[in-house]
């Protein structure tokens, strides 16, 4: 289905952080900040062919090798990961938070000739809007970051685990904030496999253990931002066995042993494995 089909939707047109941009530390800023002019430039950010070639087939292979077909992309900002995953034979419901983002999923798809099942959400709520179990949860391009409250992140997660199978599972994603938010000032995003578009800066502005404002500065001038929690790995995963998973493994840029001060991100692949 078409996001918001025969309902108007206003577009926003400037990112508004108030007089205090740093004091903006909310889970429902992320519904302001991706405003049309942000979410057209998207796509130059993450360069879909250099991403495609940077991840390979991880995420193919891990959902293969445990026999996953039915996966919900639950941060499908403009549709690369549904769209890689549908290619590959899975079947796919794609959600976000954002409607401008949806829409531009639903064309990218379109100009593949592929049609996308999606639906507007917000991850506390999840299982309002969708419906049945799914084998997989995909939740990527560092989006979980987008909550700023705990109890929030309880929710998403605890919302995530009621949507899969019993023997389902979530793979998420995150910065290496602890990287970020350590007092070595030489440790910058080498940006080798996430955000590749040429000729384009991804840099934090300012981080402190409860706020990561990041600026995306294009080659036209445009400049957008967003404001992010700075999740720590460990923390991470000790969220992710409060909320259920019995199995959690931890990769750094795609790779099953790195050194905790390298990866850019960190890649989680949680297994629910209940007795359902």
């Amino acid at each position: 289905m078409e996001p918001n089909s025969g309902q108007e939707t206003v577009m926003k047109t400037k990112q508004d952080y108030g007089d205090d941009p740093l004091a903006v530390r909310e889970t429902d800023t992320y519904q302001d900040e991706y405003i049309e002019g942000f979410v057209d430039k998207w796509d130059s950010l993450i360069d879909w062919d250099s991403r495609a070639e940077g991840e390979g087939q991880f995420f193919v292979d891990i959902l293969r090798g445990r026999g996953k077909q039915t996966v919900l992309d639950v941060a499908t900002g403009t549709g690369f990961h549904s769209c890689r995953l549908m290619e590959e034979g899975f079947d796919v419901t794609s959600v976000d938070g954002s409607a401008e983002m949806l829409m531009k999923a639903f064309q990218n798809a379109g100009k593949r000739g592929q049609v996308l099942k999606t639906c507007q959400a917000d991850w506390r709520w999840l299982n309002k809007d969708i419906k049945g179990k799914f084998d997989a949860i995909i939740c990527l391009g560092n989006s979980f970051t987008h909550i700023h409250d705990e109890m929030d992140r309880r929710k998403a997660l605890a919302e995530f685990y009621a949507a899969l199978k019993h023997d389902g599972i979530l793979i998420l994603d995150q910065r290496n904030y602890d990287l970020l938010l350590s007092e070595d000032s030489a440790s910058k995003p080498k940006h080798k496999y996430y955000y590749c578009g040429k000729d384009i800066v991804a840099e934090p502005e300012y981080i402190d253990e409860g706020l990561a404002r990041f600026r995306y500065s294009f080659p036209d001038g445009s400049t957008y931002n967003l404001n992010m929690f700075p999740l720590r790995r460990r923390y991470v995963q000790k969220l992710l066995k409060e909320a259920g998973f019995e199995k959690i493994r931890t990769y750094g840029d795609f790779q099953s042993d790195f050194d905790e001060n390298d990866p850019d991100f960190f890649i989680h692949v949680a297994e629910k494995r209940d007795e359902g």
